[in-house]
């Protein structure tokens, strides 16, 4: 069985149960010069007698009785067929035996069928059979490229392979091709002959080719018996692929393996296949396909997440989102950099890939309608025996294949409409709809350049443009991802090692980036298109903290205001305060003349209603000054100073901000009473920045300090005053 490139080119061989090495071809896909010089040397009269020559075989027969042996031959090519096909004695029988064979074949086939059967089973030394096998194998081109004097020296070949075999009797095969030449006197060009003599008898050494070797396997198991399966791979392209993955092995610890898939979007045809780092690296787990094993996806899910959020109407590409410590229903998600930022944008968090936000937006789209969706669009996850989707999925919670995330992301170029990879023509085109085109342009740019605001901070920055790409990151450094999108490929990268041991320190933007970089450099060469938004996308400026289109009627409550992706014409606003009741705007009064606040119980001036735009509370703490003193109301007029002053007397009592406490050896754990001053309703207290509990100010905090280490406990309330104090318990 022989797997080939788009082009013909051999991609890996597998013997036949005689261990025999042969390549179909057609005869339209052999060298006219082959075929010239196969007939006119072998068989001159091919096409004219019924099989067997008789002029040949008299003049045969009077020559091997004159000399005692055989001086030319007299089997017609139908006969050299016969004999290939049913070996028979060299005896006068044997001999009778052919003649009737090729009879036999005359009548029943055609003459280009009998010449397809020569090309294809005449020997060509060692294993070899066939004019491609030897062409390939001997001179590392297709039989269809074959000049005047590699034309001769396969046509002489078979008359005695193991004698004339360029590789090992590089003489003697050079005197039997010029016997050929100068026997197509009158048939090709002087010129073409005399040329033809000059070249050597070269032959490059026999190894059979081995492109894509776990692609092949998987076909073969597929193949149900053909001869021959045509595939899409690029043979140039896979070959790049594999130097760029072998140049990084020196890098990489010793049972790591790697895997790379690439796929032209336009027709879903996969170009480059490998399924692991090192085909003859048993330790590098040589024979394990990486491209169909089952892996957490880490982050890689993120861009169908908020695809999915625009899609919904939760979401614009400038929605704030809070990165900061927070708890859902128990789940406590970290930064992979352990480190939060505050208010960020959809945009932000996804190209800064962080995991908080990520997991409040699944919080709102749900964890089974995610993986519903997903799973509508082609990609299928797999949870652990009697697992349900939950909010971890998102961070890589799942497991899925590097097959199904490419096929999945090249939504991204494809108007939203995902596919599964095709390996063979036989491949039916599996289309699905992932996304809506507007939700699938807009992640694409925010992947690709940040979206608006990227493009205006960081312009002509990172990596080439025209390629959005993703990195993920399983837990334990277990699987290093990075895909990425252009015009006109999807290229997914996996590294790790095939048995789950952790690798420390790898990750995908330092390990699997770089290497998806250097294969679109060396397989994408095309300038990026010029992408025009669909007709349900356009920008829009809109206003933190309420997240809704920018109004100047409303100019006091736009405290930032940012270009937005929108699509459908919808803004959706800020997601609800997860900690605090009431709406995201409300009313207070103020002295018409000093702006500061009051009541009419205790102010005799004039007054007026203004509107304030309220923050979500996890977020006030995280607020610059400026942005405070925009989002806070004013200080209380003199007269209404019995009225607890809601941005300035928050104090935590009981402890001070630097103290140490000490867990003498084999003593309880240490507990701490807290206390806060200057607000009679409900507080919220954090400890390190997580939420821990939310009652009244007077019930005060306990506090048990289990683990050394430092904490900082925070007590925040409905105006997002607040106050900290940091201790250390040793």
């Amino acid at each position: 069985m022989l797997i080939v490139a788009r082009d013909g080119t051999p991609l890996r061989a597998f013997p036949d149960r005689n261990h025999i090495w042969r390549h179909p071809v057609r005869l339209d896909e052999v060298s006219p010069l082959y075929l010239q010089a196969l007939v006119g040397y072998e068989d001159r009269y091919f096409r004219w007698h019924p099989g067997v020559n008789p002029v040949a075989l008299v003049r045969a027969a009077g020559q091997w009785a004159s000399n005692g042996h055989i001086v030319s031959g007299g089997s017609t090519l139908t006969m050299q067929v016969a004999r290939v096909l049913e070996p028979t004695p060299h005896t006068v029988a044997g001999k009778l035996r052919q003649l009737l064979r090729a009879l036999q074949l005359e009548a029943r086939l055609s003459k280009d069928e009998i010449l397809g059967l020569y090309i294809n089973y005449a020997p060509m030394g060692g294993v070899l059979e066939g004019v491609e096998a030897a062409s390939r194998a001997y001179l590392g081109k297709p039989a269809r490229r074959l000049s005047h004097a590699e034309a001769a020296l396969l046509v002489v070949l078979p008359q005695a392979p193991s004698l004339l075999r360029p590789d090992r009797h590089a003489t003697e095969a050079r005197a039997a091709r010029d016997k050929v030449l100068r026997r197509m006197d009158g048939r090709w060009s002087p010129t073409d002959i005399a040329d033809a003599l000059q070249e050597p008898a070269y032959a490059q050494t026999l190894r059979p080719p081995l492109l894509a070797p776990l692609l092949a396997e998987r076909l073969k198991r597929l193949a149900a018996g053909q001869a021959r399966i045509d595939t899409f791979i690029d043979a140039q392209a896979q070959q790049n692929v594999e130097l760029l993955m072998a140049d990084r092995l020196g890098a990489l610890p010793v049972r790591v393996s790697m895997a790379v898939l690439v796929v032209d979007n336009a027709t879903l045809e996969v170009r480059a296949y490998a399924g692991s780092a090192d085909f003859a690296d048993k330790e590098r787990f040589s024979h394990v396909d990486m491209v169909r094993a089952i892996r957490s996806p880490g982050s890689t899910l993120k861009p169908f997440l908020y695809g999915f959020a625009l899609d919904e109407g939760l979401i614009h590409s400038e929605s704030l989102l809070a990165d900061v410590p927070q708890s859902f229903s128990g789940y406590q998600p970290g930064n992979f950099q352990q480190s939060f930022h505050g208010p960020v944008s959809v945009s932000e968090a996804l190209t800064k890939s962080l995991n908080v936000p990520a997991v409040e937006v699944l919080e709102r789209l749900d964890p089974v309608r995610f993986v519903s969706l997903l799973r509508r669009g082609g990609l299928r996850l797999d949870f652990p025996k009697g697992g349900e989707p939950n909010l971890a999925v998102i961070l890589g919670g799942a497991g899925t294949s590097l097959e199904q995330l490419v096929g999945a992301y090249t939504a991204f170029a494809r108007q939203g409409v995902a596919g599964k990879p095709r390996y063979t023509p036989a491949d039916p085109l599996e289309e699905q709809r992932m996304l809506s085109a507007g939700a699938a342009f807009i992640v694409r740019d925010l992947l690709e350049s940040g979206g608006p605001v990227g493009r205006a901070v960081e312009s002509g920055a990172g990596i080439r443009r025209g390629i959005a790409w993703k990195t993920g990151t399983s837990f334990g450094f277990r699987d290093a991802w990075s895909i990425g999108v252009s015009d006109r490929l999807t290229i997914g990268v996996w590294i790790g090692r095939p048995d789950g041991t952790p690798n420390p320190g790898f990750f995908g933007a330092n390990i699997a980036a770089p290497l998806m970089v250097d294969l679109f450099n060396a397989l994408d060469s095309n300038a990026p298109t010029h992408r025009v938004p669909p007709p349900t996308v356009r920008q829009e400026r809109i206003c933190w903290p309420l997240g809704s289109r920018a109004d100047p009627a409303d100019a006091p409550l736009c405290h930032q205001a940012r270009l937005a992706w929108i699509l459908n014409d919808a803004t959706p606003p800020t997601f609800p305060d997860r900690l605090r009741d009431g709406q995201a705007r409300y009313e207070i009064q103020v002295d018409a003349k000093t702006g500061r606040r009051a009541r009419a119980d205790c102010h005799s001036g004039a007054l007026k209603a203004i509107e304030i735009a309220r923050w979500p509370a996890v977020l006030e703490p995280w607020l610059g000054e400026e942005l405070r003193q925009r989002a806070f109301p004013p200080e209380w007029a003199a007269d209404c100073s019995q009225y607890a002053r809601p941005d300035g007397g928050l104090k935590i009592v009981g402890a001070a901000d630097g103290d140490i406490l000490r867990r003498p050896t084999g003593a309880d754990a240490p507990r701490l009473h807290l206390e806060v001053r200057g607000q009679g309703g409900e507080v919220v207290w954090l400890v390190n920045g997580r939420p821990s509990t939310r009652r009244a100010a007077s019930a005060g905090f306990d506090q048990r300090f289990v683990q050394p280490g430092r904490y900082d406990i925070t007590v925040l309330d409905d105006f997002g005053h607040y106050d900290r104090v940091s201790l250390s318990v040793r």
